[in-house]
């Protein structure tokens, strides 16, 4: 008979080699943190200080004349900013028009069908990224150079709106892709397993799944395109119009070329018209956003 084999003893207590020995104090890791918090609570605060800044400037204003008025250059009392507003509005609605389709469309090609292995496809992505970098500015001169003299079309509704689709066409496309990307791969071929076409996967199966992320990119695209002064001043859009455009060959001006045109007056009482179109122009942004949002929160699905 063998000897029975006696327990081992207790192991003795205390943290093994290769666990964990639980939470250290790491200076580094708090100081990184702290300072990250510090940056953010001064950006909070100069975004408040400035915000409350053009309020004040604005309450004095901030009434029903600045968008039932024309702008005045001898009356600021009863100036208001009415022909920019519809102005701002018919630029980013053609903007919209031109650079919404376009930029679905390319992506689509980009994600769904583009051979990656091609030269020309690899060209095209990287023109894509680097023009979204590109300032403002330079599209100013190209709509200038380009739409308004060499197309003759002029200093209109149409060349301000197909310069800021050219603005902001990489951005949608980027934003759509990525929305694309995001949609399973399991998706797709679900569907062509059932007998649909690649193209009635990407039209039923795809997009509107796709949705929430692309009309999020779109939407913050044209909040972009809504506040650029740079490159309709460029293009000579008017300071100063007693009219609100009436087609795409009309002659227009924006809120902030408006706002530029005020505050660089020298009266008081024009830069509290500044203040208040700036409060109208921020509106419409938050507007614009929190439409983003909801559609994102609307039709946003989870794998």
């Amino acid at each position: 008979m063998t000897a029975p084999v006696k327990d081992a003893p207790p192991a003795a207590a205390g943290p093994r080699r290769g666990t964990l020995a639980g939470p250290r104090f790491r200076p580094g890791e708090s100081l990184f943190r702290w300072a990250l918090l510090a940056c953010l609570a001064i950006g909070i605060v100069f975004l408040v200080s400035l915000l409350a800044y053009v309020v004040v400037e604005a309450w004095p204003r901030l009434d029903s004349r600045l968008w039932n008025n024309f702008p005045s250059i001898r009356r600021p009392e009863n100036a208001g900013a009415q022909s920019a507003i519809f102005g701002t509005i018919w630029v980013i609605s053609f903007t919209a028009l031109f650079c919404l389709p376009t930029g679905i469309m390319a992506a689509i090609y980009l994600e769904e069908y583009a051979d990656p292995n091609r030269w020309y496809n690899r060209l095209i992505e990287v023109n894509i990224q680097n023009l979204a970098a590109v300032p403002s500015i330079i599209y100013g001169i190209l709509g200038l150079g380009l739409l308004a003299r060499q197309l003759a079309l002029g200093t209109t509704v149409l060349t301000a709106s197909l310069t800021l689709s050219l603005l902001v066409l990489p951005v949608v496309i980027i934003s759509s892709r990525e929305a694309i990307r995001a949609v399973p791969q399991s998706i797709r071929h679900a569907s062509l397993a059932l007998g649909a076409t690649q193209w009635q996967t990407i039209w039923r199966q795809v997009l509107p799944a796709a949705v929430p992320g692309m009309a999020t990119g779109a939407i913050l695209a044209l909040s972009r395109a809504i506040g650029e002064a740079a490159p309709v001043i460029m293009l000579g859009a008017v300071t100063f119009v007693m009219f609100n455009p009436e087609g795409l060959q009309s002659s227009y001006t924006v809120l902030p070329v408006q706002i530029y045109n005020w505050i660089s007056q020298s009266r008081e009482e024009f830069h509290h018209l500044a203040a208040a179109a700036i409060i109208l122009l921020l509106a419409i942004l938050l507007v614009m956003n929190a439409a983003a949002i909801w559609l994102r929160n609307r039709y946003s699905r989870r794998w």
